[in-house]
């Protein structure tokens, strides 16, 4: 055996001896506080002069106190020694350990029985009290130990925590669980010898219990029925079998619900992962198709022998200029989304105000807003604000490019801006035929298009999901209100500059 092997089983004995001289000091202690007080009624009762009667009395209560506290073996060692005081000071004759009157005999002997079964029945009663007791705190601790497992549904996180939930719960000094199927041990820190991992194996393997009451561990399977997934070893406390045992299902239970929580949620992810492949391939290939067939078909005109005026070269030359402008955004926007998800983009904040930043977005939407009456309501005085000019300007274009493409021709649009505490609210609203409480919640997600309008409007579902991807950059929060038949209100913050914010 090696030095370290020498040294731990060194310890151990020493453990085991201040253990033992505690114990020692305990059972005395006990020991002298009962035949003490024995020893005290003797003298005061000799001293007032009572009668036998009160003094069996006495005696009785304090045997009862003691079986109620320390147990029956030191009740009835109290109950024997106040039987021979009670002889030897109280019945005659005084000072011997005879009887004279056979009455007393039946009086001592009536003593000395009522005193052993009254200890015997109060000692069960400490005894039942006290598994109650603790068959109650460990239901309490049951209880918490399954909240806490039922409340974590990622399996690796489980798996490292139900070591130290146990160990919690029940105040132990370790705890070790072992999987077959991963071939793992978790452990709530450093390696304990009496947890082994050939003997968490083995409980796995047999499926029994075991219980070492001298060194005060346990063994226990974790089974789904018949059917074992594991074991767990506790040290440094007993506990009953039947708390053992559930407490061995809970946690077999708990894993097999993360694992299945799970499979199910990569399923989900797995569903909804091809179905967003479905959106985008399909809104992709619609936006896509629509600018390249325009194309095709001005530059197969073009190349055709066909003569061509002058004037209709122009045209189908502007619609492929066009066409391929169109191109060029679709692909920008989703770069941009993707740079987005993974969040490369970098913002270059400055400070601008409110009106260069909103004249800026009116500027690059003009094509969009032709025909459309723009009504800005901007009080005077209002902060400059803290933003990258040119992303806060992409966001502004896509909320009054989508009012002026879903709502009616010739109808205005109402531009707002106003302060709200350390941020700058800005809000488009259009005349449009709203938007359903159910897909305001759904807007702006990727690829989502209104079920009215995906098939009659052109888009490819990125623009908002855009717009709150660089909101949210900033700080900011994006939101829409909105009601069938009365058009839709979208607003978002931006952060006042901090300058303005200290002028306050």
């Amino acid at each position: 055996m090696n030095a370290q092997g020498q040294t731990g089983i060194e310890r151990k004995r020493q453990w085991w001896a201040a253990v033992s001289l505690k114990a020692l000091q305990i059972l005395l202690y006990r020991y002298v506080v009962a035949l003490g007080t024995v020893a005290i009624v003797i003298f005061a009762y000799r001293r007032l002069a009572v009668n036998p009667t009160t003094v069996a009395l006495t005696f009785l209560l304090v045997v009862l106190f003691v079986a109620s506290r320390w147990g029956l073996t030191l009740a009835t060692t109290t109950a024997i020694v106040a039987t021979l005081g009670f002889n030897y000071y109280f019945l005659p004759p005084i000072h011997t350990f005879t009887i004279a009157d056979p009455q007393n005999w039946i009086a001592l002997l009536a003593f000395l029985i009522t005193a052993i079964v009254a200890s015997r029945l109060s000692e069960r009663a400490r005894r039942e009290t006290q598994n109650a007791t603790r068959r109650r705190k460990e239901v309490e601790r049951l209880y918490s130990l399954s909240q806490q497992l039922l409340a974590t549904e990622n399996v690796i996180e489980l798996l490292n925590s139900i070591p130290h939930y146990v160990r919690d719960a029940f105040g132990l000094k370790a705890v070790a669980m072992y999987l077959p199927k991963r071939k793992e041990v978790y452990r709530t820190g450093i390696h304990h010898p009496e947890l082994s991992e050939e003997q968490l194996e083995a409980v796995s393997g047999r499926g029994e219990l075991v219980v070492d009451e001298q060194q005060q561990v346990c063994f226990v399977p974790l089974r789904i029925g018949v059917r074992a997934v594991g074991s767990l070893g506790l040290a440094g406390g007993l506990l009953s079998r039947e708390t053992l045992e559930a407490v061995g299902s809970l946690v077999a239970i708990s894993i097999e619900r993360a694992g299945a929580v799970e499979t199910l949620t990569r399923a989900e992810a797995s569903r909804e992962s091809e179905k967003l492949r479905s959106a985008l391939l399909d809104s992709v290939t619609h936006e896509f198709r629509t600018p390249l067939t325009a194309i095709k078909v001005s530059v197969t005109t073009l190349l055709s022998s066909d003569p061509i005026s002058a004037e209709a070269r122009q045209e189908l030359l502007t619609v492929i200029n066009e066409e391929a402008d169109r191109l060029n955004r679709l692909v920008g926007e989703a770069a941009e989304m993707a740079q987005l998800d993974a969040q490369q983009v970098e913002l270059h904040r400055g400070t601008h105000p409110v009106r260069e930043v909103i004249e800026a977005a009116l500027e690059r939407s003009k094509q969009a807003l032709t025909g459309r009456e723009v009504k800005l309501q901007i009080p005077e005085g209002l902060p400059p604000v803290r933003v990258d000019l040119e992303r806060i300007g992409e966001v502004l274009v896509q909320l009054l490019e989508n009012a002026a493409k879903y709502s009616p021709a010739g109808t205005p649009i109402t531009f707002c801006a106003e302060r709200a505490g350390r941020m700058l609210s800005l809000s488009v609203a259009d005349c449009g035929p709203g938007i359903d409480d159910l897909e305001q919640s759904l807007i702006f997600e990727k690829f989502y298009r209104g079920r009215d309008q995906r098939y009659q409007i052109q888009g490819t579902g990125m623009g908002l999901a855009i717009a709150k991807a660089i909101v949210e950059a900033h700080g900011g929060t994006i939101s829409v209100t909105s009601q069938l038949g009365s058009g839709s209100v979208f607003s978002f913050t931006v952060p006042v500059a901090p300058e303005a914010i200290s002028n306050d």
